[in-house]
């Protein structure tokens, strides 16, 4: 690091891959990123700055009834940043558990802890007490933000977090809730000078090998990421309405209401829980401008869009997974919009494929947007030729540096390049077409499962004997979480037992992970070695969508 960390809590610093396991990260590529001082805090550059720049008395957040602008959100985020530090203790470094549905406070404490030099760690609300513990131990979490709401699983999982030391509860009138403590709090606050290398915030997502993995992300790749889509092909202006479906625990969510759009001066309408009725309704209601959901989403909201003036949209993104032709067709042919898809990674924390306007090819992701390279490769690095298969390897400003994992950030990367496992295609004119993943991992409405970690609480029923998780092709997910059960004791299954599975699973996981599918087989396919073939699963179902399809 060239310049010294304002960290004096080094834990995840000293957890960080070596350098030489890091990819080439180049912030030469454009010149905005290039003119980054070496010192500075994301969120007084998404604040302050902005506040100084003549936004704050704009509106920054509107949510319900309520509209915060951006000097009230600086001064909220202020009075919690001055709570955690002077009566709570926290010192640059330290790391705290953010969970809510989306909401201004939630975004308000997200700041103050990155104003505070603390290092933010959001997790969806989803998330029940068994990840939780997981996340908090691995992350070492000292403090948690929540919602009053979901007390109940972060109550259960706190007895084994070692190192947390306090919990805020927001979202209700107890004096001793963060809003009541924050209340008497100075609204100014000294904001911690860090370093752009310092952390500001670690993402988790699910692991192939079935525990959630840690993403590390620095102050400046907060800022690259806007920077680099939205400053080149999303077109956010100051004026914008943004709304969307994505939590802001997803960092889709997280870098499209807290990020992009204060980057570029427009306001957000922040939906708790955002059903495709409900988004169709703000839109309408707010005269919204832009639009951030998944491909999935924006086919939910087709069934009845016809029935809602959507006419003041002006750009519509669809990123976590492949946009249908027929969905973009139609939402083009309702809205007059042609939507943005994009592809992502937690690693790289943003969309870095996309394509924009004249350049959106339907049925293709786009290309690589400024800023990045892409390639896709076969197994001895080479290019493929068009329309073949290979992997996608990816540099750019941001990469892959995980939490405490040497082992798999060794995997990650290869001659400085990311390795994404994603498997793609190239066409004839340069665009980047998905096909799938090369891991275990499920891509199922725009979120990540990952199979090993369903089939591991499986197991834990006393009534599996052997199971295998897969994605099972879906016209309207894209693919569905399939279970593959084996009793024990040679039982049969039936529909009872296949809900009781499925409810064991969402007592214990988030309830998105749960298998939507259950079958019950005598055994499952092996190698000669005895491993599950998963890919021989992953076939079947392939090849039963593909005769599901031609009937």
């Amino acid at each position: 690091m060239t310049e010294p960390s304002a960290h004096t809590d080094s834990f995840i610093a000293d957890n960080l891959p070596p350098r030489a396991l890091w990819p080439e990260m180049d912030y030469s590529v454009l010149p905005e990123l290039a003119a980054y001082p070496p010192r500075f805090n994301a969120a007084v550059e998404l604040l302050d700055r902005q506040a100084e720049a003549g936004y704050a008395d704009k509106p920054m957040f509107c949510f319900g009834e309520r509209v915060w602008t951006y000097g009230g959100m600086l001064a909220e985020s202020n009075r919690i940043a001055n709570l955690l530090v002077d009566e709570l203790g926290l010192v640059p470094g330290n790391r705290v558990m953010l969970r809510s549905g989306n909401h201004p406070l939630l975004a308000a404490a997200w700041y103050a802890v990155l104003k505070a030099g603390g290092v933010a760690v959001t997790t969806m609300p989803t998330l029940r007490a068994r990840e939780i513990e997981y996340i908090a131990n691995r992350a070492r979490i000292q403090y948690i933000v929540s919602h009053r709401a979901l007390a109940d699983d972060i109550e259960a999982a706190t007895p084994d977090c070692a190192d947390l030391r306090q919990i805020l509860y927001f979202g209700n009138d107890d004096p001793d809730g963060l809003e009541a403590r924050a209340a008497g709090a100075e609204s100014t606050f000294a904001n911690v000078d860090t370093s752009a290398e310092d952390v500001a915030i670690v993402g988790f997502t699910s692991g192939s090998t079935g525990t959630p993995k840690g993403t590390i992300h620095f102050h400046r790749d907060l800022l690259a990421a806007a920077d680099c889509f939205i400053g080149h092909l999303v077109d956010i202006r100051p004026g914008d309405i943004v709304c969307g479906s994505p939590q802001i625990a997803f960092l889709y969510g997280l870098c499209a209401f807290l990020v992009d759009a204060p980057r570029f001066g427009a306001s957000t309408v922040l939906l708790e829980r955002a059903t495709p009725k409900l988004l169709l309704e703000t839109i309408e209601k707010t005269r919204a401008t832009v639009c951030f959901s998944t491909p999935s989403g924006y086919k939910l909201m087709l069934e009845h869009a016809a029935d809602y003036d959507l006419s003041s949209l002006r750009v519509c993104v669809g990123g976590g997974e492949p946009l249908a032709p027929a969905v973009f067709n139609r939402w083009k042919e309702i809205t007059g919009v042609s939507m943005i898809n994009g592809l992502g990674i937690s690693e790289l924390l943003h969309i870095f494929i996309s394509a924009a306007g004249d350049d959106i090819k339907p049925g293709a992701i786009g290309k690589q947007i400024p800023g990045f390279e892409v390639r896709v490769v076969n197994d001895s690095f080479e290019d493929t030729r068009p329309g073949e298969i290979g992997q996608m390897i990816v540099k750019g400003p941001n990469g892959c540096r995980y939490l405490d994992d040497e082992e798999r950030q060794a995997r990650y990367i290869r001659d400085g390049w990311n390795l994404s496992g994603d498997l793609c295609r190239v066409d004839e004119d340069g665009y980047i077409h998905y096909e799938a993943r090369t891991d275990d991992m499920i891509l199922t409405g725009g979120y990540n499962v990952s199979g090993l970690e369903v089939e591991a609480v499986l197991l834990e029923h006393p009534m599996v004997r052997e199971c295998a998780v897969v994605g099972s092709p879906d016209p309207d997910r894209g693919a569905i979480v399939k279970a593959f059960v084996a009793l024990a004791d040679g039982a049969e299954g039936n529909g009872e037992i296949a809900g009781e599975l499925q409810d064991y699973v969402k007592s214990q996981i988030s309830a998105f992970k749960y298998p939507r599918a259950v079958e019950f087989v005598d055994a499952l396919p092996l190698t000669a070695t005895g491993k599950i073939q998963r890919g021989a699963l992953r076939a079947l179902e392939r090849e039963r969508a593909e005769a599901r399809a031609s009937a």
